[in-house]
């Protein structure tokens, strides 16, 4: 799987959001927010290839949390993207 590049991380208002690019402009009727954890694996996994494992390797190497949970955590992550189009199977 892999996040689908017409999205984009933007900051607005000291959130960072996940905006789907337009033609000519952002489309703002489609917004994700982005907490602290979210916005780490967004930038440790875009451009690549990955699976819930790789993601959950993420969050292990950065908070050092159990693996059942890192693995909770990025299924969660996933699952979300998954269902707003943003990451692609």
């Amino acid at each position: 799987m892999h996040i689908d590049t017409s999205y984009k991380v933007r900051q607005v208002a000291g959130e960072n959001l996940i905006v789907k690019q337009g033609k000519t402009h952002a489309d703002m009727t489609k917004v994700i927010s982005l907490n602290s954890s979210a916005l780490l694996l967004w930038n440790e996994l875009q451009g690549k290839e990955f699976t819930q494992a790789d993601a959950a390797g993420v969050l292990v190497a950065h908070f050092g949390i159990a693996q059942e949970q890192a693995d909770t955590d990025a299924g969660r992550w996933i699952d979300s993207l998954v269902n707003c189009g943003v990451i692609v199977e």
